[in-house]
């Protein structure tokens, strides 16, 4: 586990920088077919951005409540369009394309920007990996936002390389017994089940952890 005093947090402004990133690279495939499947996930581009956009989103609203739920969702209606796709609070407007489809990445974005900037480090929220504060959900947001582009990107055929800083950011909040592999872009997508590294296992299963790192040490 990260020593909470020896890391660099993560930020408001981590978030917004990798949301930017990310529709900086997908807007070099506005021009591509939306509609292939993204990476080794079982959704379009279309759907991953989307769904992208609602986590962001979802991350936003559940810090927002005067006393934020600490065991369930703030109680938005997510649903799938179809079945097997993304189960989304946020659809985007098909009619508006692809440039409107990252329109709604960057307002959701900034949502979550703002709310982590804005909200009390003390705050705490419900998410299925673990109570999280304000620090958790910006570095949840980042993941997705880093991962999710890397799998539009495979589908698109554009390029992608997040910071090896703000990789190795987030995973000093969130993973636990990750290793020391200078590349930490490579450890995230080890870490998520997306590559592989040399003499350690497949991640065939994964998760985050979103306790804020002094509390899961006193746990």
């Amino acid at each position: 586990m990260a020593d909470a005093t020896s890391r660099t947090p993560v930020t408001g402004a981590d978030v917004e920088h990798s949301v930017r990133l990310s529709v900086t690279a997908l807007r070099a495939g506005l021009g591509a077919d939306w509609s292939v499947r993204a990476g080794s996930l079982e959704w379009d581009c279309w759907e991953t951005v989307e769904h992208l956009s609602d986590d962001l989103f979802a991350y936003a609203v559940q810090l927002g409540p005067q006393q934020p739920p600490l065991d369930g969702e703030v109680p938005y209606l997510w649903e799938a369009k179809r079945p097997g796709g993304p189960r989304n609070a946020v659809h985007a407007d098909r009619a508006a394309g692809p440039a409107g489809l990252l329109q709604t990445l960057e307002a959701s974005g900034a949502l979550l920007t703002a709310m982590v900037r804005t909200s009390s480090p003390e705050v705490r929220a419900h998410h299925g990996f673990g109570v999280s504060d304000p620090e958790g959900f910006a570095a949840m947001g980042i993941v997705e936002t880093l991962l999710h582009t890397h799998d539009v990107a495979q589908g698109l055929g554009v390029g992608w390389t997040p910071p090896g800083g703000l990789c190795d950011r987030v995973l000093a909040r969130l993973f636990r017994d990750v290793p020391a592999e200078p590349d930490r872009w490579r450890v995230l997508l080890w870490a998520t089940g997306r590559a592989d590294l040399p003499e350690l296992p497949h991640q065939d299963t994964w998760r985050w952890y979103g306790e804020p790192l002094t509390e899961a040490a006193r746990s």
